[in-house]
């Protein structure tokens, strides 16, 4: 407990030093959800108040609320935490299934990822007759994990589009309430308008806050164990008619997911989401600085300098640069645009998010029970050269 709290002081005076970096600050407060949720409540509001995704706020509110309830110290009918997560209750019946228009031929880079999706989930999909002389049903489930900020919500729109599905997009936020037995009708409700719009792609965000292991405890626990088996009812019960309804599940903590909802028949098929590669680092800055003024920037110099960094970490590359290059353009009263070396300059002075949950994942992959999730972790790793 001790090296835990040396820990937090350590990544709290980092943060301290650089209070604009709101990826920095979003890791500290996910350590502090786990560790004191009180001071995460606190954290939660100083990102907001610094310009952090409303968003993303507001998820990490609900994540806040879901720790509270595991532990007990939250009671259900709590008010002021409640009536945060009520607000971002969505009432049964009113889910918005978009079509999205972009697939994975958008994806920029991760081939590796997106000839794993294609050879273990879509192929089969693709060729249907194919899949019905072998008896299988349209639809299936896919879990994809890895660092936080990597593109798995972009990817799961990008295989809703390779589908031509519609798409609805669920976050703990959405299905979280103070009253007993609503979060399992919007769990309900999410199934029963997918099968209405079928194909239609389920995507459940933050899964691992969401479909957590059923531990005993109190009546907080019961309500999370109640969302995990209206969740196990809906993937295979007898009344459920999935066909057409393709279900998948975005996780940064896979670990932590409970082994009934990985069971085969169920969400079997996993993905592993990597930071971006050179190419995708590319992209993403590119996407970010266009119609920006800038000056002749080398972007291969920047992607080959921002190797290990998540989308999140190279978009606030790009934020720190032509903020500092707005500040300079004011002082100086004309344009002063974004060059190569400011990039590089905003790169080095920041440490990639994705460090953590390497070494987050470290211990679980060298003490843990595999199944065979953490095949291609494992292959990353030692290509590496990590331990």
């Amino acid at each position: 407990m001790a090296q835990d709290d040396d820990f937090l002081e350590v990544i709290a005076a980092e943060v301290e030093q650089d209070p604009q970096n709101l990826t920095l600050r979003e890791d500290f407060i996910t350590l502090l959800l786990r560790h004191d949720p009180d001071r995460a409540g606190q954290e939660i509001s100083v990102f907001e108040a610094s310009g952090g995704d409303a968003g993303r706020a507001r998820l990490l509110r609900a994540r806040l609320m879901a720790t509270r309830l595991r532990s007990g110290s939250a009671e259900v009918g709590d008010q002021a935490a409640g009536d945060a997560v009520e607000q971002e209750v969505r009432q049964p019946g009113l889910w918005d299934a978009e079509r999205p228009a972009v697939t994975l031929a958008d994806v920029a880079g991760l081939a590796e990822v997106k000839q794993h999706i294609d050879s273990t989930f879509l192929a089969p999909l693709r060729n249907p007759e194919l899949a019905a002389a072998f008896g299988q049903t349209p639809g299936g489930s896919l879990l994809m994990y890895g660092p936080p900020g990597c593109g798995k919500t972009f990817i799961a729109r990008a295989i809703a589009g390779d589908l031509g599905a519609s798409f609805i997009h669920v976050t703990l936020a959405d299905l979280l309430s103070k009253w007993i037995g609503d979060s399992e009708k919007a769990v309900q409700s999410v199934f029963r308008d997918a099968r209405a719009a079928a194909p239609c792609v389920i995507f459940f965000d933050e899964f691992d806050a969401l479909g957590g292991r059923r531990t005993s405890g109190g009546g907080g626990s019961q309500s999370m164990r109640m969302i995990v088996t209206q969740l196990l009812e809906e993937l295979d019960g007898v009344t459920s008619e999935n066909d057409g309804v393709y279900f998948l599940a975005a996780s940064n903590r896979p670990w932590d997911i409970d082994p009934a909802l990985r069971r085969p028949g169920r969400i079997d098929k996993t993905v592993l989401v990597l930071p971006p590669d050179a190419m995708a680092r590319a992209a993403i800055l590119q996407g970010a600085l266009e119609g920006k003024p800038v000056d002749d920037v080398d972007i291969p110099s920047i992607a080959a300098a921002t190797e290990g960094f998540s989308g999140a970490d190279i978009a606030q590359v790009a934020k720190i640069a032509l903020q500092q290059s707005l500040q300079a353009s004011m002082s100086a009263g004309s344009i002063v645009p974004v060059t190569t070396k400011s990039l590089l300059e905003a790169a080095a002075g920041i440490t990639p998010s994705t460090t953590t949950w390497f070494d987050q994942v470290a211990p679980v992959i060298e003490y843990g029970v595999d199944d065979g999730t953490f095949e291609q972790l494992r292959a990353y790793r030692v290509k590496h050269g990590m331990r």
